[in-house]
Order: C-alpha cells, then structure tokens, then sequence
C-alpha cells in the first residue's frame, strides 16, 4: 500500500555499514518502523542523513506492507525545516530527551492523530521561543493525556497526589508524593508553553522531572529511563 503522510522521526540506528533502522511516529499510521538502504552513501541521495535527526517532521511517500516487517520510503522531504531546534545546544538536548520518551512511550502501530498534531505544534512552538526551561516537563504531562494516563485533577485540593493511581487524595499513602512534590505538581499542571518559564528553580524542576519518569514508568509498560537524562540534567543545571 502506497501511503502519503507527515511523520516525526523517533529514532535512528546504524545497520551495517551503510543502512539505517529509521522509527517513526506518523499522522497516518502511528508507529512506523523503515529501512533506508545505502543511507551512508557518498553518492547523491534524497534520503539524507539529516532527515534523520530526533523529532525531523518529514512528509513521506512510503510503501506499508503492514505485515511487521521493516516498510520503506519511496519519497521524503522535510515537511518545515527547523531554524533554532538543532543549532542551540540547549532546544537539541531536549529534543534528544524528548525523542527517547516518545520512543519508549508509543508502541501501537495505530492513528493517533491528535497526539501527532500536538507534538507537531509544540515543536514548531520550541523552535521559535528561547525561554524554554519548562518546556520538555510541560510536554511530558501534555502527552500523558493521549496515552490515557493525565492525572484526574476533580480534587486537586487535597495535599497529596498518588502516582500509581492518578489521583489526588487526603492521606499520604506508599506511592504517593510528598506534600512539597504536590504542590510542584499542581503548579506545573496548571502551567503552559507561555507562561514564566521562571517560575521553578533548577532543584524543583529536577524534582518534577523524577516525578514525571516515576510516573511513566507507573503507567506504561516496559518504559525506559532516557540515557540523555543526565545531559539534559546537565545542560539545564
């Protein structure tokens, strides 16, 4: 089946000498995964190596066999180009992050174009804002709504949030947070894109980003924790 869709590049992996394993996550189909032969040739190719940077939205002609075997690109460009996201070391740390949550979150091969279309405005709103410290902690709460697990906030006036249901509750019960990670909590569910991005200091933000995993980890099967978690760490200490 030949298929015309916009897809957001997860994850690229070296096969053999010339070849990429290339997993994408795609308006039309969801989870993709591609062969691209010869990705490392010196001759003249439209299957670039920099389409293949974490999070690149492509527009893609692609053939889908659908049968769980690797599928591949007939035709491919780069759907709007990235000006600022992979030139500042600051915007591509959290691209890298944010790549490895994506790919260790999404594993159906299923539509799921509301996800798609929020990841794709986000992106654009990354590259073209430079006060951007909040911005992966407010996308990785974002997310939790497409993938099913947003924390019910019908009483986010009681002083405790229990991660392993979702909920906020009056007792600080085994898996939930302390009354201080709460409150971080609530004020980062209450934030968005736009708001001061200020308004946590670097140890509270690190706060939220182990919340955040913890819970991922909660909620989804077989999540990982990302490798570039300590340079993000890094980066925004």
């Amino acid at each position: 089946m030949l298929v015309k869709t916009k897809a957001i590049v997860l994850s690229s992996l070296k096969y053999q000498e010339k070849s990429l394993i290339v997993k994408c996550f795609t308006q039309s189909h969801g989870l993709k995964t591609y062969f691209v032969r010869d990705a490392f040739s010196s001759r003249k190719s439209n299957q670039k190596i920099a389409y293949f940077q974490p999070l690149t939205i492509l527009e893609i002609e692609a053939v889908h066999k659908n049968k769980g075997t690797l599928e591949n690109f007939k035709e491919i460009k780069i759907a709007t180009p990235f000006q600022t996201i992979h030139s500042d070391i600051f915007k591509s740390t959290i691209v890298m992050f944010i790549s490895e949550i994506l790919h260790h979150s999404i594993h159906e091969e299923e539509k799921n174009e509301q996800l798609f279309t929020f990841l794709e405005t986000a992106l654009h709103w990354l590259d073209n804002h430079n006060q951007i410290a909040n911005f992966h902690l407010i996308l990785m709460l974002e997310i939790t709504k497409y993938l099913g697990f947003y924390p019910d906030i019908s009483e986010m006036d009681f002083p405790f949030f229990d991660a392993n249901e979702g909920v906020f509750t009056p007792f600080h019960g085994l898996g939930s947070l302390t009354e201080h990670e709460t409150n971080l909590f609530k004020k980062l569910i209450a934030l968005k894109f736009d708001n001061d991005q200020k308004i946590f200091h670097v140890i509270e933000r690190q706060i939220l980003l182990k919340t955040l995993i913890d819970y991922y980890t909660f909620h989804l099967g077989g999540f990982r924790k990302p490798k570039s978690l300590e340079v993000l760490s890094a980066v925004f200490s």
